[in-house]
């Protein structure tokens, strides 16, 4: 019998080939959309953290969302790898260096402020019609939220993603997060969950 891990592994493999056969022109011109999309629809107070991420291979390239969301007063920080299982988000400023974080990502230096999103954009390899996602396999982001529910705060977790990234279905294992929306070049969907 197939375990839940392979079957993710093979459901990631097959959602990032078809996002990486995207048009890279069309890949920016959907991020460019998604951007306008993130600025009409999510709504926060200005100084609310709003955590994005730097691009890599071909992510969506949420920079241009980040700028919206700054511009309606997001208070913006990035991913920072500290270690195999942890991740903290650094503010990021205008004009502040970044530093190489690994995987072909860069984020803010260690001087940078470390801040507690209450809006996280989430990176995923993959994501079904229920809200479940596929991440990349190292659980960073698992566990970065389960930190920040630890401190009490239950961030709006919104994942990003291109159409071609969804599955029929995401196998259920106990420790998954479900996001419950999901913004893609075809407008921010919202899951109901499921009881």
């Amino acid at each position: 019998m197939t375990s839940h891990r392979e079957i993710k592994k093979q459901l990631r493999k097959e959602a990032l080939a078809r996002r990486d056969r995207l048009d890279e022109f069309w890949r920016i011109e959907a991020s460019l959309e998604m951007a306008e999309t993130a600025r009409d629809n999510i709504r926060f107070e200005p100084g609310t953290i709003v955590s994005g991420f730097w691009p890599m291979r071909s992510e969506v390239d949420v920079r241009p969302m980040m700028f919206a969301l700054r511009e309606h007063g997001a208070r913006l920080c990035l991913p920072a790898i500290l270690d195999k299982h942890t991740i903290v988000f650094r503010e990021l400023v205008r004009g502040a260096p970044m530093v190489d974080m690994g995987f072909g990502t860069v984020g803010p230096h260690a001087e940078a402020e470390v801040l507690d999103p209450s809006i996280m954009l989430v990176p995923l390899a993959a994501f079904d019609g229920r809200g479940h996602r596929i991440g990349y396999g190292a659980g960073y982001y698992d566990r970065a939220i389960a930190k920040l529910q630890d401190k009490g705060i239950e961030p709006r977790l919104i994942g990003i993603a291109f159409d071609c990234q969804q599955v029929e279905r995401v196998p259920d294992e106990n420790h998954d997060v479900i996001i419950p929306e999901i913004l893609t070049e075809s407008g921010l969907r919202r899951f109901v969950s499921e009881l």
